[in-house]
C-alpha cells in the first residue's frame, strides 16, 4: 500500500521541480492534437517527440511524455463524435452514441460527457495506482495465455451488443472481420490469405484497415450534405452546453466506475491496450442499463463508458511499465526509451530504490488530468467549429488526412492501399446493411483470439481440464457466464414488460371501440 514517507518526498520532488510543471500544457495540446488526426496513433505523436526529451532533465521529460499520453487518450474521441471517425482505436466505442448525439445537435453535450469522463477516471485510475503500483507487479505476472484467451472470448461476445437489426448479417460480418483478422503467419509458422504478397506476412494492418471501413460509410453520408448538421442552429459551438455535458456525466456514477475498473484491468495486461476495454466497458453498460434500446442512437451513458475505460486504462498500462517494466502498449514502450536515455530501468528495482520519483510520476499525471479539463475545454471549442464548415471543403481533407495517416503508420504504401480497399469493402457494407462494428471487432480481435488459443493449447498440452489450474481464467470465465445469462433474463424481462404493455395498450383500445359503438 501507500508508503507515506516516500509519499512525503514525492510532495517535495513536485515543488523542487516546478519548472518541470511548464511542460503539462504543450504536452497536452500535442497529445490532443496528434490523436485527433485519424491514422495517427498516440505512439507515434510520442516517437516524434521522444527526441526533445533527451535535452531536459528526466522528470521534466517523463512529465512531458505522460502530457502527451495524457493528452491523446481523449483527443482521439473528437472526430469519433463529431464525423464518426475515431482518431485512434481506442476511440471506436465512442463513436456508438457519440455521432447520435451531434447528428441530434447535441455535440456540445456530447464532448463535454467525453471530457469529463476522462478526466475523473483519468484521476481515478491513478489515484488507485498511487496505492497498488507494488501489488499490481504480482498479479500481472499471474495472466498468461489461457487468461488471455478467455479475455479475447469475453470480447467476441460483445459483437452480440454491435449487431445490426439482421442477426445474420451481424453474424456473418463478425466472422469475416475474424478471418481478416487471422491472415498473415501465426506463431505455429503457418502462413494463410496472404496471396503472395510479404507485406501481409505481419496480418493486415488494423488502423488503416478501421479508418477504410469507417470513414467510407461516413464520407457517402456527408456528400449529399451541405454541413455535417444539417440544421443551422444545431451548429452552434457554446462552451456553456460543453459545460453542461461534464456536469452531467456526475450523473452517472456507475458507468464511470465500472468504466474504470475494466479500464485498469485491461490497461495493465501488456499487449492488450485501451482498444478492447473500451469495447467491454461499453458493452457491459448497455447489457446493465435499463434503456439498453436507447444505446447506439444517442445515450450519454455510451459515451461516458468508452472514455472512462479508456482514461483509466493509462493508470493500468503505467502500472505495469513502473512495476515491471513492461511495456502495456506501445506509448509506455515509448516511456520505457525515455527511461533509458536518462540511464534509469523500469521496474522492481527502481520500484525499490526509487520510490519517491515513482509517487512523483503518478502525482504529476493526476495533475495532467485535473488540467486536461481546461486545455480540453478549449480545443473542443476550436475543434468543434468543423460543424460550421461545408462539407465540399471536409471531404477532401478528411481523405488527404487519413491517407496521410495511414503512410505514417506502416511506412510504405501499403498503408494507403489497405485504406482504400477497406474504403471500397466499408462502401459494400453500409450498402447492403452489414454492420461495420461487427467487422472492426473481428478485425482486432481475431489475430489476439488464434494466438492465445495456440499457445493455451501448447501450454496445456491439449487438456482442457488445465483450466482448472488457472484460478484467474476461472474467474474470467466465471464472470463471463454470468454476464451472460443476466443479459438474457434481462431480455427475458424486457419482453415480458413489451407484452404486457401491448396487452394493456390492445386492451384500452378495445375498450374505447365498445365505448364508441354503445354511444
Amino acid at each position: 500500500m501507500l508508503d507515506v514517507s516516500a509519499f512525503q518526498d514525492a510532495l517535495g520532488i513536485m515543488f523542487t521541480s516546478a519548472g518541470s510543471w511548464g511542460w503539462i500544457v504543450p504536452g497536452l495540446i500535442v497529445g490532443l492534437i496528434f490523436s485527433a488526426i485519424p491514422g495517427i496513433s498516440i505512439t507515434m505523436a510520442m516517437a516524434i517527440v521522444l527526441p526533445m526529451s533527451l535535452y531536459m532533465d528526466f522528470f521534466s521529460a517523463i512529465v512531458f511524455l505522460t502530457s502527451v499520453y495524457t493528452g491523446a487518450g481523449f483527443g482521439g474521441s473528437v472526430p469519433a463524435i463529431l464525423m464518426n471517425i475515431p482518431g485512434s482505436p481506442s476511440s471506436f466505442a465512442t463513436t456508438f452514441d457519440g455521432y447520435a448525439m451531434s447528428k441530434k445537435g447535441q455535440h456540445n453535450e456530447a464532448l463535454g460527457y467525453a471530457l469529463f469522463a476522462s478526466t475523473i477516471c483519468g484521476i481515478l485510475g491513478y489515484v488507485l495506482l498511487l496505492l497498488v503500483v507494488e501489488p499490481m507487479a504480482n498479479i500481472v505476472l499471474r495472466i498468461g495465455p489461457v487468461e488471455m484467451f478467455a479475455v479475447a472470448i469475453w470480447g467476441m461476445l460483445l459483437l452480440g451488443s454491435l449487431g445490426s437489426k439482421y442477426l445474420t448479417r451481424g453474424l456473418l460480418a463478425a466472422s469475416f472481420g475474424i478471418l481478416l483478422g487471422t491472415v498473415g503467419m501465426n506463431t505455429a509458422g503457418f502462413v494463410r490469405g496472404t496471396m503472395g504478397l510479404p507485406v501481409l506476412l505481419d496480418g493486415i494492418a488494423p488502423i488503416p484497415a478501421m479508418i477504410g471501413l469507417l470513414a467510407a460509410g461516413q464520407l457517402l453520408t456527408l456528400a449529399g450534405k451541405d454541413y455535417i448538421l444539417d440544421a443551422e442552429s444545431s451548429r452552434e459551438v457554446s462552451v456553456r452546453k460543453i459545460l453542461i455535458g461534464c456536469w452531467g456525466t456526475l450523473k452517472y456514477p456507475g458507468v464511470l466506475i465500472r468504466g474504470s475498473i475494466i479500464g485498469i484491468i485491461i490497461g495493465a495486461v501488456p499487449g492488450v491496450g485501451s482498444s478492447i476495454g473500451n469495447l467491454i466497458a461499453y458493452a457491459e453498460t448497455k447489457r446493465t442499463a435499463k434503456d439498453s434500446a436507447t444505446f447506439g442512437k444517442g445515450n450519454p451513458k455510451g459515451v461516458i463508458a468508452a472514455e472512462s475505460a479508456v482514461a483509466s486504462a493509462e493508470g493500468g498500462s503505467m502500472a505495469t511499465m513502473l512495476a515491471l517494466g513492461i511495456p502495456g502498449g506501445g506509448a509506455t514502450a515509448i516511456l520505457i526509451a525515455a527511461f533509458m536515455m536518462h540511464n534509469i530501468v523500469p521496474g522492481p528495482n527502481f520500484i525499490e530504490t526509487q520510490k519517491p520519483m515513482v509517487y512523483a510520476i503518478i502525482l504529476n499525471n493526476i495533475v495532467q488530468a485535473i488540467v486536461l479539463l481546461v486545455v480540453g475545454i478549449g480545443f473542443i471549442y476550436v475543434a468543434s467549429n468543423i460543424v460550421r464548415v461545408r462539407t465540399r471543403y471536409i471531404l477532401p481533407a478528411i481523405l488527404v488526412i487519413a491517407t496521410l495517416g495511414t503512410y505514417a503508420v506502416t511506412g510504405e504504401t501499403a498503408g494507403p492501399i489497405t485504406l482504400f480497399v477497406f474504403a471500397l469493402l466499408g462502401f459494400a457494407l453500409v450498402r447492403y446493411e452489414y454492420p461495420i462494428s461487427a467487422v472492426v471487432v473481428g478485425i482486432l480481435l481475431g489475430r489476439m483470439l488464434e494466438t492465445e488459443f495456440l499457445r493455451s493449447y501448447q501450454l496445456s498440452g491439449g487438456n482442457p481440464l488445465f483450466i482448472l489450474q488457472r484460478p484467474a481464467a476461472m474467474a474470467i470465465v466465471a464472470v463471463m457466464l454470468l454476464s451472460l445469462l443476466m443479459t438474457a433474463w434481462g431480455k427475458r424481462k424486457q419482453a415480458r414488460a413489451e407484452a404486457a404493455e401491448e396487452a394493456a395498450i390492445a386492451r384500452l383500445h378495445q375498450e374505447e371501440m365498445a365505448g364508441g359503438h354503445k354511444v
